[in-house]
């Protein structure tokens, strides 16, 4: 008899305060995140088949390409991760946690986490496989976290991980491990961390290059089947799989690059979802009429920015940094191109989370003020109309995913706005294959227009993002790949990650997002407002904010008959 992994959860929304120690999290979630009805109602509507049957494609706009669920990726790879892997806790849309490879989620009071948040214990389920047939074990956790902060493997994030000292297997399916401080962030962490085999991947010679890489083997609902690189992913349903689902036969992961072209095929029916990017703002009124598809805007903590590498000759200078973001027609970007749906932001924190700061300065689009701190700052105009100051020139490059058509046309209105401040802007744009691999990852750009969440999984700490340690380059793990280094704000995201008091929380990242707003290491556009579809008759449907992406819960998808 299968057993269902959703039993034993934490609801973070309704913690009283006494309990943040014992979660090791300080108010992960104060609200329920808005879901679209019909996603509310999706659990409650039909009856799942008894088997695995039926094909659903699921349309993206770029190329999922790293398939290693413990180095770096984007939003697009974690489609992949989510359902091949698994992570001993799983996120909801409404603040909770649920147990997956674990038996229940740690707390203080059913003993899982002890000695004033240093000591963790988590009893694993004794029902799993991975996909080999091998049995899950308390050794595959231990293995992974110890990979994770192995010397020369290139981890998505040591952030919060490199905190463990000790990891002990108490038995195979009982494993602890003792952390050098309190961590509270590290529950919403767990939760967005894949368990990886230690069978398959221990006694690597290169950890960073296995076989395993291009065809991964996991727990989860669905097996890796094949790779047409351009063109699909195909995964196949994991009938042996310990939890609800998978009720899909087949899930087919398709890349068309061309927004216009992937909503084309949606219309007509040749894909079933279209997730992350979704479809195009221009094409919103007409998409809410269409007959056989139900069109929404998903909730989402992703902010679309321009991400400077703060290690360029010019963007090393905060004054041109506030230039470029006074400079930067963001309204007209959001009204003329995103046809008014998602709303200017000036922080990197989603507006629904509890630390959001709703009190920062608002950007206005000032061409002469951005003049005036540029020539206060040195940087003369020359005869090109272009600024130098000590032989640099204010010229750099900016990318972003080729067939991205929203994107590209920013591009062009940047290129225009910043002209008027004497700045030579050049587009130079790759497809997600290339540009968001070792491009992104290891800081070889000039600019990025990308969007991103800033958040330690569901938890509100950047850390991961922001701080210090977490350039790679510079030897640290994260995905501080703007390179910004700010003592303060590292003193900050340090004390909030220590405390369990989440008044004291949300003032530390008060205080950090007013740094950020002045700093600017990212120049934030909007918040995401997605617009999502999926063909109807599709079930099981379940929007996330606090996943990075809807393909999340892909195992519990079906056709109603």
């Amino acid at each position: 008899m299968k057993l269902s992994s959703h039993n034993k959860s934490i609801n973070l929304n309704n913690i009283h305060r006494r309990h943040f120690l014992g979660l090791g999290i300080a108010g992960l979630a104060s609200s329920v995140w808005g879901l679209p009805a019909f996603a509310q109602a999706a659990s409650d509507e039909g009856t799942p088949p008894s088997q695995p049957t039926g094909v659903v494609i699921v349309g993206l706009s770029q190329e999922p390409v790293s398939f290693h669920p413990l180095m770096p990726g984007v939003e697009v790879d974690e489609v992949v991760w989510t359902n091949v892997f698994n992570t001993l806790w799983v996120a909801q849309p409404d603040g909770t946690l649920m147990p997956d490879l674990a038996l229940e989620v740690p707390s203080i009071e059913n003993g899982g986490i002890a000695e004033d948040g240093l000591l963790w214990t988590v009893r694993l389920r004794d029902d799993v496989k991975w996909h080999d047939g091998e049995p899950f074990t308390a050794e595959d956790v231990k293995f992974s976290l110890e990979l994770i902060n192995a010397d020369g493997f290139r981890s998505r994030t040591r952030v919060g991980h490199d905190l463990i000292t000790e990891v002990t297997v108490k038995g195979p399916h009982e494993i602890s491990w003792r952390m050098s401080r309190a961590f509270s962030p590290y529950l919403a962490l767990m939760a967005n961390t894949q368990i990886v085999p230690k069978h398959l991947l221990d006694g690597a010679e290169d950890p960073n290059v296995t076989a395993f890489n291009n065809a991964p083997v996991g727990t989860g609902p669905f097996k890796w089947e094949s790779r047409t690189p351009g063109d699909n992913i195909t995964l196949s349903a994991n009938e042996n799989y310990h939890g609800d689902g998978p009720y899909m036969a087949t899930a087919v992961l398709k890349y068309v690059p061309d927004m216009t072209a992937l909503y084309a095929q949606f219309r007509t029916g040749q894909v079933d979802t279209v997730i992350i990017s979704g479809i195009p703002q221009n094409f919103y009124e007409e998409a809410k009429n269409l007959t056989n598809q139900t069109v929404f805007i998903s909730p989402s903590g992703n902010i679309e920015c321009v991400m400077p590498n703060m290690e360029h000759p010019a963007m090393q200078e905060k004054a041109v940094r506030q230039a470029l973001y006074y400079g930067m027609d963001k309204q007209a970007i959001v009204d003329a191109l995103y046809y008014g749906v998602p709303e200017g932001t000036e922080s990197f924190m989603p507006r629904e989370s509890w630390a959001y700061n709703p009190d920062l300065p608002s950007q206005s689009y000032d061409p002469d003020q951005a003049n005036k701190l540029l020539d206060e700052a040195g940087w003369v105009l020359g005869a090109n109309n272009i600024r130098s100051k000590d032989g640099v020139p204010l010229e750099f490059t900016i990318s972003t995913t080729t067939g991205h058509e929203i994107r590209e046309q920013v591009q062009q209105l940047l290129m225009q706005d910043w002209e008027k401040i004497g700045v030579s802007l050049k587009i130079s744009n790759m497809p997600a294959a290339v540009i968001w691999g070792d491009f992104y990852v290891r800081s070889q750009f000039e600019s990025l227009l990308v969007g991103t969440a800033f958040r330690t999984g569901m938890d509100p700490d950047p850390a991961p993002r922001f701080a210090s340690d977490a350039i790679p380059v510079k030897g640290g793990s994260g995905g501080n790949y703007m390179q910004w280094q700010n003592a303060e704000a590292d003193k900050l995201m340090r004390d909030a990650q220590a405390s369990f008091n989440a008044d004291e929380r949300k003032s530390l990242y008060y205080r950090l997002q007013e740094i950020t707003r002045e700093e600017l290491p990212i120049l934030p556009i909007f918040q995401y407002a997605p617009i999502e579809g999926i063909k109807n008759g599709l079930k099981g449907f379940r929007p996330n904010i606090n996943a990075r992406q809807n393909a999340w819960n892909m195992g519990q998808w079906y056709w109603q008959a």
